[in-house]
């Protein structure tokens, strides 16, 4: 039997994902603000660590509205009319919803209290196992060249329980700087949407229709957290967000492939070595990696794990060698860093989107060639400011602004000399209403000098 496309427009099925969209996004972002105060209130605001980038005592618990909206958006995408018709033949909604709920609710504890890390890892896979028990789970591997290989119940609960637990760490390793981990993952989700509803839609892969919305979801909580992460971020997402945001992006993997038929993949592409090639840039990395798209956060994680083992420390053990925390080393700003990982997620995951899409090609090699060279380009200049025209200047970030020209007098606060001169300042930053202006990564507690970090200590030493 051939698959079955979906036999109503298209655009139907696109106003109602955008509005699941937009409804996650909206109450992830209404709830964030009360959530906030809750967890002042509650005392989830841990002390500033040496390893840590911001200079502020923060709150976390914003996994608590990401859960919200999480439950908002399965609520809404199944009231509608055709894409609600998955939860009556799929159970794989109700097996996320699950172990979305055990993982939140291990890392509320984890963000007030703190959590071992090997009882964290047992819930991981505990949260795994609940989503295998409720039919979420790889069935069979496609290898190029072999085909479709099927796996035992046993071989699919490892490797499921495997990739979940890989991805929630990932993500959770990623997590150390403002508005990273939520627009890393919102990207990821993204390119994610276009390679699942290409093969649900394009070819008409029913079993494909759950991964699209994991998908969709997914992008609505990250958007909706995003506004209140952004540095200087009001509130952070802890590990009730990242571990939740993990879960959810595995999920979704899983669905997509371990549950969709290679048979009907060939029946749609008219070859199995077609069909297989058409998994390949998402399922090829099932064996070292959970997913392609999230390449970055898994090779941090990689090799924090071999540079904590290195050193003899615990994998587990936290310190400032992450990707993100390099970046700042070298002399990038905090705004600049976490582009720079955006600008490599995106080039990872849309190019394995349109690898699916053309692999044979020439210009997607060159397009991706061009953009690395651009990213490397961009790594090697820390310094750099771009020139900004005189009429764009008072719209730009003071660091931005020339230093021989202000918009506005700057009034000097009582004491220091004028704005900008101190060395302790960094840059031009004036106090106005009580708020003091935020340049070169200056917060409300003091200005923080240069974007560097300090140098880690000597080998041995956890930073």
């Amino acid at each position: 039997m051939g698959p079955r496309r979906p036999a109503r427009p298209l655009g139907q099925f696109v106003r109602e994902y955008l509005l699941t969209l937009c409804v996650t996004a909206a109450v992830t972002y209404l709830l964030t603000g009360p959530v906030r105060k809750f967890a002042i209130a509650a005392g989830a605001m841990p002390e500033i660590r040496e390893r840590d980038v911001h200079r502020e005592p923060t709150p976390r618990l914003g996994g608590i509205a990401m859960f919200g909206g999480l439950c908002a958006g399965l609520l809404v995408a199944s009231q509608m009319s055709n894409i609600g018709e998955m939860f009556e033949l799929s159970s794989e909604p109700r097996a996320l919803l699950a172990g979305a709920a055990l993982i939140w609710l291990l890392g509320v504890l984890d963000d007030k209290w703190g959590v071992d890390a090997l009882i964290k890892l047992g819930g991981q896979m505990i949260a795994a196992g609940v989503m295998v028990w409720q039919g979420l789970t790889i069935l069979w591997i496609p290898v190029p060249g072999v085909g479709s290989v099927a796996l035992t119940p046993m071989q699919g609960t490892l490797l499921t329980v495997a990739l979940v637990v890989i991805t929630i760490n990932a993500v959770n390793f990623v997590d150390g700087l403002d508005g990273l981990a939520s627009g890393m993952v919102c990207i990821a989700a993204a390119a994610f949407f276009m390679y699942a509803y290409r093969m649900w839609y394009g070819y008409g892969v029913e079993a494909a229709a759950p991964a699209t919305l994991f998908a969709v979801v997914l992008m609505g909580m990250a958007l909706g957290f995003l506004p209140h992460n952004m540095h200087p971020a009001r509130i952070f997402m802890g590990d009730s967000g990242s571990m939740l945001i993990g879960l959810v992006l595995a999920a979704g993997a899983i669905s997509i492939t371990g549950q969709v038929d290679p048979d009907l993949l060939q029946a749609a592409t008219g070859s199995e070595k077609e069909a297989v090639k058409s998994t390949v840039p998402v399922y090829i990395p099932v064996v070292l990696l959970p997913l392609s798209i999230i390449a970055v956060p898994v090779a941090d994680l990689v090799l924090a794990v071999v540079r904590r083992t290195w050193n003899g420390q615990s994998p587990f053990a936290a310190d400032r060698g992450h990707l993100h925390h390099r970046l700042l080393e070298i002399g990038h700003s905090h705004s600049r860093a976490v582009l720079i990982m955006y600008f490599w997620s995106a080039l990872i995951g849309f190019s394995a989107v349109a690898y699916s899409v053309n692999s044979a090609s020439v210009w997607v090699v060159l397009a991706l060639a061009m953009l690395s060279a651009v990213g490397l380009f961009i790594l090697l200049l820390p310094r750099f400011t771009p020139r900004v025209p005189r009429w764009a200047q008072a719209v730009v970030p003071p660091r931005y602004r020339s230093k021989g020209r202000r918009s506005e007098p700057a009034e000097e606060p009582a004491g220091d000399g004028p704005s900008g001169a101190s060395p302790e300042a960094g840059a031009a930053g004036t106090e106005r209403s009580g708020t003091v202006a935020r340049a070169n990564g200056a917060t409300a507690v003091g200005a923080r000098g240069d974007h560097r970090v300090p140098q880690r200590s000597k080998a041995g030493t956890r930073g």
